[in-house]
């Protein structure tokens, strides 16, 4: 695999990156940090690259039930590297366009993961690392967290890496109109009140109550979780109260073909932890 401009991408294989850094601090849980703290985690052509091998190994890991995004040092994300960001406008038309496709592409990767992904942001989300953060299906804060839509802000439009899409998903349309004109920055307890954030915690215990959550999330079966997942986000758009039931049908019906939904049941009525096997 190789960027749209035919650069390199890197390879994921034996799990080492460049510009992230991935854990796995608990069962089942992966850590993945942006790992470019003296730029505030800002994102490369590289880190894109990397992006894509990440969540095409995340796709095919049955061992791994959660993810865990977050940044080193004081920053989240602060967007798309200025140094990379200048070479944009030399791009023509065609390798812009096919730049973008393949940049957000990046981003649906995440939100298409069939793991449950949990952004825990430590500092600025800027940007693209707002979108980086909206790739969370739960976002947990440390008072540092600072989110604002900066593409508005240097001339392009505030519709990029599919922000226009999860944002007014996540606080609806007026607080989404107002974040993506003004391109101002929201602190971490205004996210909180308009819904972008899940909570705010103490800095020092963001990580671990992140992972509280995804020990939590972990702790159920792995496809009704992934089932859940999906049936949030299909129904969030469904046209009809009716279409979103049929969806739900479905994936009840295919979870109780599977052995897993036998076992949650009898350790519910046993009063004991499940042994799931993902079948």
């Amino acid at each position: 695999m190789s960027g749209p401009l035919g650069t390199p991408a890197s390879s994921a294989t034996d799990g080492k990156y460049n510009t992230l850094l991935v854990e796995r601090p608990r069962d089942g849980v992966v850590l993945v940090t942006l790992n470019r703290p003296e730029r505030l985690n800002a994102i490369t052509f590289e880190m894109f690259d990397e992006f894509h091998a990440l969540t095409r190994d995340l796709k095919q890991d049955r061992d791994v039930r959660v993810v865990v995004l977050t940044g080193a040092g004081r920053g989240f994300c602060a967007g798309l590297d200025l140094d990379d960001a200048v070479t944009l406008s030399d791009m023509t038309p065609h390798e812009m366009m096919l730049g973008q496709q393949y940049w957000a592409g990046a981003f649906a990767n995440f939100h298409e993961l069939p793991q449950p992904v949990i952004a825990a942001v430590n500092g600025a989300a800027a940007g693209g690392g707002l979108g980086l953060a909206l790739v969370g299906d739960i976002r947990i804060a440390s008072p540092a967290a600072r989110f604002n839509a900066a593409f508005v802000r240097i001339g392009l439009s505030a519709g990029d890496v599919g922000v226009s899409w999860s944002l007014p998903r996540t606080i609806g349309m007026g607080h989404a109109a107002e974040m993506m004109m003004t391109g101002r920055f929201y602190d971490a307890e205004e996210a909180a009140t308009i819904g972008l954030v899940n909570r705010v915690v103490p800095a020092e215990e963001l990580l671990e109550e992140s992972f509280k959550v995804a020990e939590q999330i972990a702790s159920n079966s792995p496809f009704g979780v992934t089932l859940t997942k999906r049936v949030l986000n299909a129904n969030v758009d469904a046209g009809s109260l009716t279409q979103a039931i049929e969806v739900e049908n479905r994936g009840q019906t295919l979870a109780t073909r599977g052995e897993d939904f036998r076992e949650s049941l009898s350790a519910f009525r046993e009063k004991r932890e499940a042994r799931f096997t993902g079948a």
